[in-house]
């Protein structure tokens, strides 16, 4: 009860801050009226979908409408509160300054509120109303291909070259344009690498999310060395309220066969070869194992055959386990590749400059390349989205990875 309260107090304070702005910019009594009824059907629009939530379903059309929505309107608004916020605590402190130490009593003592500033005010607002409204319509497939280049001195002679496109978190039960996922297919396949490897996350929760796409992704073309798949949380069915454990159970073994419908070859906590003349890598592939998230993943069984000389690349969906169990492993992982935090699918990047996101706050790694004493690790900014309906700075990411013998560089 008192975070209900906490939450309608948070609200009503950010509402009125921001119709504050408005009401300084403009006096027409039918275009206040019109913002606060428009204000008002919104937030009880949020507020019944979110009642309407169906545990027992997840993530649907309905909830990343609803998410996208709160974003688009919430986040200019919080803008907004902060700017005329901090703008009143200059306004008292103005007047505290005139009362106490000019004892100015005569005239009032908080300057009134000024307008340049809420128009300061809306034109940071703006920032993000656009780049969210973009982010819905555009930036969720605003696929980018990068590539990256890695020098291994243990790097099997015959492996010099050897090219790996890394998709991961595709999401499928947020896709609504078929169309923008066959072009995103169709980059996969033009890059004509050795290898593709799928670093999980094939649905939000249901097998059935996927069905749709089968046809889209069987049209991945199985490269000379194959195609190999992992598990990522959420194909574990760990967010819904299932109606009987038989039923999660069902769910997650149907997971696991859409893997093998559209081409790859599914890891669990397993290892295997792929040879090219007379050299051979090992290929290793875990369960999930987050920080936060299901450890199902199991390391040293799925590398129970591999000695410390082979080398290695390991996919397993979750960076944080890198951070807690792989980096430092006496059988040494030469690269791991990871997805899972999507890099919030909101920062700012800048190739090769910049590149920040909330996200990492919370993650080490969260996006692009990490090394630690020559192990590396890939961080896929993931294929597709989930919760938000869009993507804003972060863009879905399709990886292309070539290894090269030589002297380690990051």
């Amino acid at each position: 009860m008192i975070r209900w309260l906490f939450l309608i107090v948070i609200i009503v304070f950010i509402e009125i801050y921001a119709f504050q702005a408005f009401r300084t910019l403009t006096k027409i009594k039918w275009a206040l009226l019109t913002y606060q009824v428009i204000s008002f059907l919104i937030l009880a629009y949020i507020i019944y979908s979110f009642t309407q939530f169906d545990r027992s379903v997840g993530q649907n059309k309905q909830s990343l409408f609803t998410l996208g929505l709160m974003l688009v309107v919430y986040i200019p608004k919080i803008v907004l509160t902060f700017v005329l916020f901090g703008e009143d605590l200059f306004r008292l402190g103005a007047g505290a300054i005139n009362y106490f130490v000019n004892n100015d009593v005569e005239t009032s003592t908080i300057p009134s509120r000024r307008k340049f500033v809420s128009k300061i005010g809306l034109g940071l607002a703006a920032i993000p109303f656009i780049s969210l409204i973009y982010g819905i319509f555009e930036g969720k497939y605003n696929f980018k291909v990068i590539k990256q280049t890695l020098f291994f001195a243990d790097l099997p002679d015959a492996f010099d070259g050897f090219t790996i496109t890394q998709i991961s978190d595709v999401h499928s039960g947020s896709f609504d344009n078929k169309e923008k996922i066959d072009y995103a297919i169709d980059l996969v396949n033009q890059q004509n690498s050795d290898m593709i490897l799928f670093t999980g996350d094939i649905v939000n929760t249901h097998a059935a999310e996927m069905h749709p796409w089968i046809e889209s992704f069987n049209n991945i073309k199985k490269p000379e060395f194959g195609k190999f798949s992992v598990l990522g949380n959420h194909d574990y069915g760990e967010y819904v309220a299932w109606p009987s454990e038989k039923e999660k159970a069902d769910n997650f073994e149907a997971i696991k066969k859409l893997y093998g419908q559209i081409g790859f070859s599914l890891l669990l906590n397993e290892n295997t070869f792929v040879q090219k003349g007379n050299d051979r890598i090992a290929i290793v592939g875990v369960e999930n194992w987050g920080k936060n998230f299901k450890q199902a993943g199991d390391l040293n069984k799925a590398s129970a055959s591999l000695s410390k000389e082979d080398f290695k690349i390991l996919m397993s969906h979750d960076p944080s386990h890198w951070e807690y169990e792989v980096k430092n492993h006496e059988k040494h992982f030469h690269l791991t590749l990871s997805g899972h935090t999507h890099g919030l699918q909101f920062g700012i990047e800048i190739p090769g400059l910049f590149k920040w996101s909330p996200v990492q706050y919370v993650y080490k790694q969260w996006a692009g390349l990490y090394e630690n004493v020559g192990r590396y690790i890939y961080v896929n900014r993931g294929f597709g989205f989930h919760a938000y309906p869009g993507r804003v700075g972060i863009w879905p990411e399709i990886t292309v990875i070539e290894l090269k013998k030589g002297k380690s560089v990051v």
